[in-house]
Protein backbone atom coordinates (compact mmCIF):
# COMPACT_ATOMS: atom_id res chain seq x y z
CA UNK A 1 0.00 0.00 0.00
CA UNK A 2 2.99 2.01 -0.36
CA UNK A 3 1.76 3.07 -3.71
CA UNK A 4 -1.32 4.14 -2.70
CA UNK A 5 -0.52 6.15 0.58
CA UNK A 6 1.75 8.16 -2.03
CA UNK A 7 -0.60 8.81 -4.12
CA UNK A 8 -3.10 10.19 -1.64
CA UNK A 9 -0.68 12.40 -0.55
CA UNK A 10 0.06 13.50 -4.34
CA UNK A 11 -3.86 13.81 -4.78
CA UNK A 12 -3.56 15.83 -1.36
CA UNK A 13 -1.23 18.50 -2.18
CA UNK A 14 -2.59 18.90 -5.93
CA UNK A 15 -5.89 19.77 -4.08
CA UNK A 16 -3.72 22.19 -1.91
CA UNK A 17 -1.37 24.14 -3.78
CA UNK A 18 -3.12 24.68 -6.97
CA UNK A 19 -6.61 22.89 -7.60
CA UNK A 20 -5.67 21.45 -11.22
CA UNK A 21 -8.94 19.62 -11.58
CA UNK A 22 -6.96 17.47 -14.35
CA UNK A 23 -4.12 16.64 -12.26
CA UNK A 24 -6.72 15.72 -9.28
CA UNK A 25 -8.31 13.15 -11.32
CA UNK A 26 -5.19 11.74 -12.37
CA UNK A 27 -4.02 11.12 -9.08
CA UNK A 28 -7.41 9.76 -8.14
CA UNK A 29 -6.70 7.54 -10.60
CA UNK A 30 -3.87 6.48 -9.54
CA UNK A 31 -5.28 5.90 -6.28
CA UNK A 32 -8.39 3.80 -7.46
CA UNK A 33 -5.83 1.98 -9.42
CA UNK A 34 -3.55 0.52 -6.49
CA UNK A 35 -7.18 0.14 -4.81
CA UNK A 36 -7.62 -2.47 -7.75
CA UNK A 37 -4.19 -4.15 -7.84
CA UNK A 38 -4.44 -5.07 -4.25
CA UNK A 39 -8.02 -5.93 -3.83
CA UNK A 40 -8.90 -7.18 -7.28
CA UNK A 41 -5.77 -8.34 -9.30
CA UNK A 42 -7.45 -11.38 -11.00
CA UNK A 43 -10.66 -9.73 -12.68
CA UNK A 44 -11.65 -13.87 -12.77
CA UNK A 45 -12.21 -13.94 -9.39
CA UNK A 46 -13.17 -10.44 -8.36
CA UNK A 47 -14.62 -7.27 -9.73
CA UNK A 48 -13.19 -3.80 -9.60
CA UNK A 49 -14.68 -1.68 -12.64
CA UNK A 50 -14.69 1.35 -11.15
CA UNK A 51 -13.95 4.92 -12.59
CA UNK A 52 -13.54 8.30 -11.89
CA UNK A 53 -14.41 11.57 -13.88
CA UNK A 54 -14.55 15.36 -13.95
CA UNK A 55 -18.29 16.86 -14.06
CA UNK A 56 -19.56 19.81 -13.68
CA UNK A 57 -16.95 20.53 -10.78
CA UNK A 58 -17.73 17.04 -9.09
CA UNK A 59 -15.80 13.68 -8.80
CA UNK A 60 -18.21 11.41 -10.31
CA UNK A 61 -17.04 7.84 -9.14
CA UNK A 62 -19.10 5.02 -10.86
CA UNK A 63 -18.94 1.96 -11.97
CA UNK A 64 -19.06 -2.04 -10.29
CA UNK A 65 -17.41 -4.03 -7.90
CA UNK A 66 -17.99 -6.83 -5.36
CA UNK A 67 -14.90 -5.84 -3.19
CA UNK A 68 -16.69 -4.29 -0.01
CA UNK A 69 -13.39 -3.47 1.79
CA UNK A 70 -11.95 -1.93 -1.76
CA UNK A 71 -15.01 0.11 -1.94
CA UNK A 72 -14.82 1.35 1.42
CA UNK A 73 -11.06 2.00 0.69
CA UNK A 74 -11.76 4.47 -2.15
CA UNK A 75 -14.85 6.38 -0.01
CA UNK A 76 -12.04 6.77 2.87
CA UNK A 77 -9.87 8.64 0.44
CA UNK A 78 -11.97 10.94 -1.34
CA UNK A 79 -13.28 11.99 1.73
CA UNK A 80 -10.09 12.43 3.70
CA UNK A 81 -9.34 14.71 0.87
CA UNK A 82 -12.66 16.36 1.45
CA UNK A 83 -13.41 16.32 -2.13
CA UNK A 84 -16.91 16.85 -3.32
CA UNK A 85 -17.98 13.64 -5.33
CA UNK A 86 -21.22 11.71 -6.46
CA UNK A 87 -21.16 8.06 -5.81
CA UNK A 88 -22.61 6.40 -8.56
CA UNK A 89 -20.98 2.65 -7.61
CA UNK A 90 -22.59 -0.46 -7.46
CA UNK A 91 -21.45 -2.90 -4.73
CA UNK A 92 -22.25 -6.42 -6.13
CA UNK A 93 -25.25 -8.52 -5.71
CA UNK A 94 -27.35 -5.18 -4.99
CA UNK A 95 -31.19 -4.69 -5.84
CA UNK A 96 -30.99 -5.94 -9.53
CA UNK A 97 -31.13 -9.73 -8.18
CA UNK A 98 -33.58 -9.12 -5.68
CA UNK A 99 -33.29 -11.84 -2.27
CA UNK A 100 -32.13 -14.71 -4.65
CA UNK A 101 -28.89 -14.21 -4.34
CA UNK A 102 -27.38 -17.72 -4.55
CA UNK A 103 -27.94 -20.50 -7.40
CA UNK A 104 -27.59 -24.06 -8.11
CA UNK A 105 -26.38 -25.61 -11.35
CA UNK A 106 -29.71 -27.31 -12.78
CA UNK A 107 -28.73 -29.25 -16.00
CA UNK A 108 -25.90 -31.81 -16.41
CA UNK A 109 -23.39 -29.59 -17.60
CA UNK A 110 -23.56 -24.95 -17.54
CA UNK A 111 -21.82 -23.38 -19.74
CA UNK A 112 -20.32 -20.31 -18.11
CA UNK A 113 -19.76 -17.65 -20.78
CA UNK A 114 -17.15 -14.03 -20.51
CA UNK A 115 -20.16 -11.97 -21.27
CA UNK A 116 -24.12 -12.29 -21.18
CA UNK A 117 -24.59 -13.64 -24.63
CA UNK A 118 -24.66 -16.91 -26.02
CA UNK A 119 -22.32 -16.38 -28.75
CA UNK A 120 -18.99 -14.88 -26.09
CA UNK A 121 -16.52 -17.12 -25.21
CA UNK A 122 -16.76 -20.50 -23.04
CA UNK A 123 -15.07 -19.41 -19.65
CA UNK A 124 -16.00 -22.17 -17.94
CA UNK A 125 -18.43 -24.65 -17.07
CA UNK A 126 -20.28 -25.76 -13.89
CA UNK A 127 -21.25 -29.46 -12.93
CA UNK A 128 -25.25 -30.41 -12.09
CA UNK A 129 -26.02 -29.66 -8.41
CA UNK A 130 -22.88 -26.92 -7.72
CA UNK A 131 -23.87 -24.29 -5.55
CA UNK A 132 -23.29 -20.69 -6.78
CA UNK A 133 -23.42 -17.25 -5.39
CA UNK A 134 -25.18 -14.60 -7.95
CA UNK A 135 -23.72 -11.62 -8.31
CA UNK A 136 -25.25 -9.28 -11.19
CA UNK A 137 -27.79 -9.56 -13.96
CA UNK A 138 -27.83 -8.50 -17.72
CA UNK A 139 -31.20 -9.63 -20.17
CA UNK A 140 -31.48 -13.46 -19.88
CA UNK A 141 -27.59 -13.89 -18.25
CA UNK A 142 -26.71 -13.76 -14.55
CA UNK A 143 -22.92 -13.16 -13.45
CA UNK A 144 -22.44 -16.03 -10.64
CA UNK A 145 -19.17 -17.09 -8.75
CA UNK A 146 -18.57 -20.66 -8.72
CA UNK A 147 -16.97 -22.34 -5.81
CA UNK A 148 -13.13 -21.81 -7.18
CA UNK A 149 -14.54 -18.12 -7.16
CA UNK A 150 -14.35 -18.04 -10.93
CA UNK A 151 -16.64 -15.01 -12.46
CA UNK A 152 -18.71 -15.20 -15.37
CA UNK A 153 -22.08 -15.40 -17.05
CA UNK A 154 -25.08 -18.30 -17.37
CA UNK A 155 -28.06 -18.05 -19.25
CA UNK A 156 -31.40 -18.52 -17.11
CA UNK A 157 -32.02 -21.93 -17.98
CA UNK A 158 -28.86 -23.33 -17.04
CA UNK A 159 -29.75 -22.58 -13.11
CA UNK A 160 -31.97 -22.38 -9.93
CA UNK A 161 -31.95 -19.31 -8.36
CA UNK A 162 -32.46 -19.54 -4.32
CA UNK A 163 -32.79 -16.82 -1.67
CA UNK A 164 -30.27 -17.70 1.23
CA UNK A 165 -32.54 -19.97 3.15
CA UNK A 166 -33.55 -22.03 0.60
CA UNK A 167 -29.79 -22.16 -0.26
CA UNK A 168 -28.58 -23.17 3.12
CA UNK A 169 -31.36 -26.23 3.33
CA UNK A 170 -30.20 -27.29 -0.10
CA UNK A 171 -26.42 -27.62 1.22
CA UNK A 172 -27.23 -29.73 4.33
CA UNK A 173 -29.32 -32.10 2.73
CA UNK A 174 -27.86 -35.98 2.00
CA UNK A 175 -26.59 -35.74 -1.83
CA UNK A 176 -25.88 -38.23 -4.18
CA UNK A 177 -23.35 -38.17 -6.76
CA UNK A 178 -22.72 -39.46 -10.07
CA UNK A 179 -19.28 -41.04 -10.34
CA UNK A 180 -19.37 -42.62 -14.20
CA UNK A 181 -18.89 -40.65 -17.04
CA UNK A 182 -22.03 -40.55 -19.07
CA UNK A 183 -25.16 -41.76 -17.64
CA UNK A 184 -29.51 -40.67 -17.24
CA UNK A 185 -31.58 -39.69 -15.03
CA UNK A 186 -35.08 -41.66 -15.23
CA UNK A 187 -38.35 -40.72 -14.88
CA UNK A 188 -39.71 -43.84 -12.68
CA UNK A 189 -37.36 -47.22 -11.28
CA UNK A 190 -36.48 -48.76 -14.86
CA UNK A 191 -34.14 -47.48 -17.07
CA UNK A 192 -36.36 -47.73 -20.20
CA UNK A 193 -38.65 -45.30 -18.52
CA UNK A 194 -38.69 -41.47 -20.11
CA UNK A 195 -35.23 -39.69 -19.36
CA UNK A 196 -35.43 -36.77 -16.95
CA UNK A 197 -31.87 -35.27 -18.40
CA UNK A 198 -28.56 -36.78 -19.05
CA UNK A 199 -25.77 -36.33 -15.69
CA UNK A 200 -21.77 -36.65 -15.93
CA UNK A 201 -19.11 -37.35 -14.17
CA UNK A 202 -19.16 -35.83 -10.77
CA UNK A 203 -22.87 -34.18 -10.41
CA UNK A 204 -24.73 -33.70 -7.48
CA UNK A 205 -28.18 -34.49 -7.06
CA UNK A 206 -30.23 -34.50 -3.16
CA UNK A 207 -31.33 -37.73 -2.01
CA UNK A 208 -35.08 -38.52 -1.27
CA UNK A 209 -35.26 -42.21 -1.20
CA UNK A 210 -33.43 -45.78 -2.84
CA UNK A 211 -34.40 -49.29 -3.59
CA UNK A 212 -31.75 -52.20 -4.56
CA UNK A 213 -31.61 -50.99 -8.16
CA UNK A 214 -32.25 -46.87 -8.02
CA UNK A 215 -31.80 -43.94 -5.73
CA UNK A 216 -34.65 -41.72 -5.85
CA UNK A 217 -33.47 -37.99 -6.22
CA UNK A 218 -34.57 -34.52 -6.49
CA UNK A 219 -33.57 -31.45 -8.52
CA UNK A 220 -33.05 -27.80 -7.04
CA UNK A 221 -35.87 -26.73 -9.01
CA UNK A 222 -37.95 -30.01 -7.57
CA UNK A 223 -37.96 -32.37 -10.55
CA UNK A 224 -37.71 -35.34 -9.10
CA UNK A 225 -35.98 -39.04 -10.88
CA UNK A 226 -33.95 -41.76 -10.59
CA UNK A 227 -30.40 -42.99 -11.04
CA UNK A 228 -29.04 -46.64 -10.77
CA UNK A 229 -27.33 -47.27 -7.63
CA UNK A 230 -24.70 -48.81 -9.32
CA UNK A 231 -23.61 -45.58 -11.20
CA UNK A 232 -23.61 -43.09 -7.62
CA UNK A 233 -22.79 -43.08 -3.99
CA UNK A 234 -24.01 -41.01 -0.79
CA UNK A 235 -21.58 -38.00 -1.41
CA UNK A 236 -20.48 -37.95 1.97
CA UNK A 237 -19.54 -41.85 2.38
CA UNK A 238 -18.06 -40.74 -1.55
CA UNK A 239 -15.76 -38.45 -0.06
CA UNK A 240 -14.57 -39.50 3.33
CA UNK A 241 -13.71 -42.95 1.86
CA UNK A 242 -11.69 -40.72 -0.94
CA UNK A 243 -8.43 -41.60 -0.67
CA UNK A 244 -6.59 -38.67 -2.53
CA UNK A 245 -2.90 -40.61 -3.54
CA UNK A 246 -1.03 -40.43 -6.66
CA UNK A 247 -2.08 -43.65 -7.61
CA UNK A 248 -5.89 -42.49 -7.89
CA UNK A 249 -4.63 -39.34 -9.13
CA UNK A 250 -3.45 -41.44 -11.77
CA UNK A 251 -6.63 -43.80 -12.53
CA UNK A 252 -8.93 -40.92 -12.53
CA UNK A 253 -6.53 -39.18 -14.95
CA UNK A 254 -6.51 -42.49 -16.77
CA UNK A 255 -10.40 -42.67 -17.11
CA UNK A 256 -10.90 -39.46 -18.64
CA UNK A 257 -8.29 -40.50 -22.11
CA UNK A 258 -10.37 -39.82 -24.95
CA UNK A 259 -12.12 -36.98 -23.81
CA UNK A 260 -12.71 -34.49 -26.37
CA UNK A 261 -10.61 -31.43 -26.02
CA UNK A 262 -12.70 -28.10 -25.43
CA UNK A 263 -11.90 -24.70 -24.96
CA UNK A 264 -13.47 -23.61 -21.22
CA UNK A 265 -14.55 -26.93 -20.66
CA UNK A 266 -14.70 -28.82 -17.24
CA UNK A 267 -16.55 -31.80 -17.80
CA UNK A 268 -16.73 -35.38 -19.43
CA UNK A 269 -18.46 -33.58 -22.46
CA UNK A 270 -15.46 -31.79 -22.98
CA UNK A 271 -11.99 -30.49 -21.08
CA UNK A 272 -9.52 -28.14 -21.70
CA UNK A 273 -6.06 -28.74 -20.17
CA UNK A 274 -6.83 -26.90 -16.49
CA UNK A 275 -10.32 -28.17 -17.04
CA UNK A 276 -8.94 -31.50 -16.84
CA UNK A 277 -6.44 -31.46 -14.17
CA UNK A 278 -9.60 -29.64 -12.24
CA UNK A 279 -11.80 -32.15 -13.30
CA UNK A 280 -9.33 -35.09 -11.83
CA UNK A 281 -8.62 -33.14 -8.37
CA UNK A 282 -12.32 -32.73 -7.90
CA UNK A 283 -12.94 -36.04 -7.89
CA UNK A 284 -10.39 -36.82 -5.57
CA UNK A 285 -12.04 -34.51 -3.20
CA UNK A 286 -10.41 -31.03 -4.22
CA UNK A 287 -11.48 -27.81 -5.93
CA UNK A 288 -8.63 -26.25 -7.73
CA UNK A 289 -8.27 -22.87 -9.32
CA UNK A 290 -10.11 -22.66 -13.00
CA UNK A 291 -7.34 -21.71 -15.32
CA UNK A 292 -3.70 -22.70 -15.83
CA UNK A 293 -2.18 -19.35 -15.24
CA UNK A 294 -3.91 -19.45 -11.50
CA UNK A 295 -2.75 -23.11 -10.92
CA UNK A 296 0.63 -22.44 -11.03
CA UNK A 297 0.18 -20.05 -8.34
CA UNK A 298 -1.27 -22.73 -6.01
CA UNK A 299 0.85 -25.78 -4.09
CA UNK A 300 4.59 -25.82 -3.60
CA UNK A 301 7.04 -25.06 -6.41
CA UNK A 302 9.20 -28.05 -7.28
CA UNK A 303 11.36 -28.97 -9.97
CA UNK A 304 13.38 -25.67 -10.27
CA UNK A 305 16.06 -27.61 -12.10
CA UNK A 306 13.62 -28.27 -14.72
CA UNK A 307 14.70 -31.99 -15.42
CA UNK A 308 12.00 -33.74 -14.32
CA UNK A 309 14.30 -35.29 -11.14
CA UNK A 310 12.05 -34.13 -8.29
CA UNK A 311 9.11 -34.60 -9.25
CA UNK A 312 5.95 -36.97 -8.23
CA UNK A 313 3.11 -38.67 -10.04
CA UNK A 314 0.35 -36.44 -9.44
CA UNK A 315 2.13 -33.26 -9.61
CA UNK A 316 1.23 -30.72 -12.15
CA UNK A 317 3.67 -29.81 -14.69
CA UNK A 318 3.30 -26.25 -16.24
CA UNK A 319 4.07 -24.76 -19.82
CA UNK A 320 4.25 -21.80 -22.12
CA UNK A 321 6.92 -18.78 -22.67
CA UNK A 322 9.20 -18.41 -19.97
CA UNK A 323 9.94 -14.63 -18.83
CA UNK A 324 11.89 -11.84 -20.02
CA UNK A 325 13.47 -8.60 -19.76
CA UNK A 326 10.34 -7.37 -21.76
CA UNK A 327 7.62 -9.59 -21.06
CA UNK A 328 6.20 -11.83 -18.21
CA UNK A 329 5.98 -15.21 -18.01
CA UNK A 330 2.93 -16.70 -19.76
CA UNK A 331 1.60 -20.16 -18.82
CA UNK A 332 -0.85 -21.39 -21.62
CA UNK A 333 -0.55 -25.12 -20.88
CA UNK A 334 -0.90 -28.05 -17.91
CA UNK A 335 -0.84 -31.78 -17.66
CA UNK A 336 -0.59 -33.98 -14.90
CA UNK A 337 3.03 -35.93 -14.00
CA UNK A 338 2.85 -39.96 -14.07
CA UNK A 339 6.19 -40.31 -13.35
CA UNK A 340 7.34 -44.50 -14.27
CA UNK A 341 10.76 -44.95 -16.25
CA UNK A 342 8.91 -43.68 -19.47
CA UNK A 343 8.86 -40.30 -17.92
CA UNK A 344 5.11 -39.90 -19.01
CA UNK A 345 2.42 -37.15 -18.40
CA UNK A 346 -1.17 -36.77 -19.06
CA UNK A 347 -3.14 -33.96 -20.75
CA UNK A 348 -6.02 -32.65 -22.45
CA UNK A 349 -4.48 -31.45 -26.22
CA UNK A 350 -6.79 -32.46 -29.01
CA UNK A 351 -8.22 -35.07 -26.58
CA UNK A 352 -6.75 -36.47 -22.86
CA UNK A 353 -3.81 -38.64 -23.63
CA UNK A 354 -0.62 -39.63 -22.42
CA UNK A 355 2.46 -38.50 -23.71
CA UNK A 356 6.08 -38.87 -22.70
CA UNK A 357 9.39 -36.38 -21.88
CA UNK A 358 11.59 -39.06 -22.99
CA UNK A 359 13.06 -38.46 -26.64
CA UNK A 360 13.73 -41.67 -27.24
CA UNK A 361 9.77 -42.81 -27.22
CA UNK A 362 6.86 -42.99 -29.64
CA UNK A 363 4.85 -40.63 -27.51
CA UNK A 364 7.59 -38.18 -26.86
CA UNK A 365 6.22 -34.08 -26.93
CA UNK A 366 9.12 -32.31 -28.15
CA UNK A 367 7.06 -28.91 -28.04
CA UNK A 368 6.28 -29.15 -24.32
CA UNK A 369 9.19 -30.29 -23.34
CA UNK A 370 10.84 -27.26 -25.09
CA UNK A 371 8.45 -24.94 -23.48
CA UNK A 372 8.45 -26.38 -19.76
CA UNK A 373 8.23 -23.98 -16.95
CA UNK A 374 8.28 -26.18 -13.91
CA UNK A 375 5.57 -28.00 -11.68
CA UNK A 376 3.59 -27.32 -8.71
CA UNK A 377 2.92 -30.02 -6.05
CA UNK A 378 -1.16 -30.24 -4.15
CA UNK A 379 -1.19 -33.87 -3.36
CA UNK A 380 -0.65 -33.17 0.84
CA UNK A 381 0.30 -29.30 0.34
CA UNK A 382 -2.19 -26.90 2.10
CA UNK A 383 -2.62 -23.66 0.32
CA UNK A 384 -5.76 -21.35 0.61
CA UNK A 385 -6.51 -21.75 -2.87
CA UNK A 386 -6.82 -26.04 -3.12
CA UNK A 387 -10.29 -26.20 -1.11
CA UNK A 388 -10.16 -29.61 0.65
CA UNK A 389 -13.46 -30.89 0.26
CA UNK A 390 -13.50 -33.44 2.90
CA UNK A 391 -12.02 -31.21 5.26
CA UNK A 392 -14.81 -28.74 4.53
CA UNK A 393 -17.08 -31.46 5.34
CA UNK A 394 -15.83 -31.60 8.91
CA UNK A 395 -16.51 -28.61 9.99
Amino acid sequence: MKLFKYLLLLCAFILLSCNNNSLLVTGLKGVNESIKKEYAPDKRVAIYDIDLDYYDDKIVASGETDSKIGYQKLLDSLKSLDIDFINKIRILPDTVIGNDKFAIANNSVINIRSEPKHSAELGTQGLLGMPLKVLDKNGDFYRIQTPDKYISWVDKGGIHRMNKGEFDEWNTRKKVIFTKNFGYVYADKNENSEIISDITLGGILKFTGMDNNFFEVEYPDKRTGFIKREEAEYYESWLMNLVASQENIEKTAKSMIGFPYLWGGTSSKGMDCSGFTKMVYLMNGFVIPRDASQQINAGKIIDTNLNFSDLQKGDLLFFGTKATEENKQRVVHVGIWLGNEKMEFIHASGNVHVNSMNDSLPNFDEMNKNRYLGSRRYLGVKDKNIIDLKAKLKL
